[in-house]
């Protein structure tokens, strides 16, 4: 079982910057592919950035360049370093732990909203 706590989200003017933190339960975190989501009302949850266990990362082409994931084993944390921000960019954000092996649960954290406006 793992638990999934993000903070870091709030209210910034466009061009801002905010880092989103998502602090994980268990003592096999490292093992875990995380995922950053977020969905804008109306709108599908999407796939923003991952890492992989090994520190692979990839992004959805709209936050390549702005957004930046990481993660720390030691603290149990990924991360999620946003700057640039674009009203577009405002969602509520999700960290996701998907368990590669048997039974291959899918965890989610209950979300931060993000709201980048002037």
């Amino acid at each position: 079982q793992v638990q999934l706590v993000e903070s870091g989200g709030g209210l910034v003017q466009p061009g801002g910057s905010l880092r989103l933190s998502c602090a994980a339960s268990g003592s096999i975190f490292r093992m875990y592919a995380m995922n950053w989501y977020r969905q804008a009302p109306g709108k599908q949850r999407e796939l923003v950035a991952a890492i992989t266990s090994s520190g692979s990362t990839t992004y959805v082409d709209s936050v390549k360049g702005r957004f930046t994931i990481s993660r720390d084993n030691a603290k149990n944390a990924v991360y999620l370093q946003m700057i640039s921000l674009k009203p577009e960019d405002t969602a509520v954000y999700y960290c996701n732990a998907p368990q590669s092996w048997y039974p291959f649960a899918n965890y989610w954290g209950q979300g931060t909203q993000v709201t980048v406006s002037s």
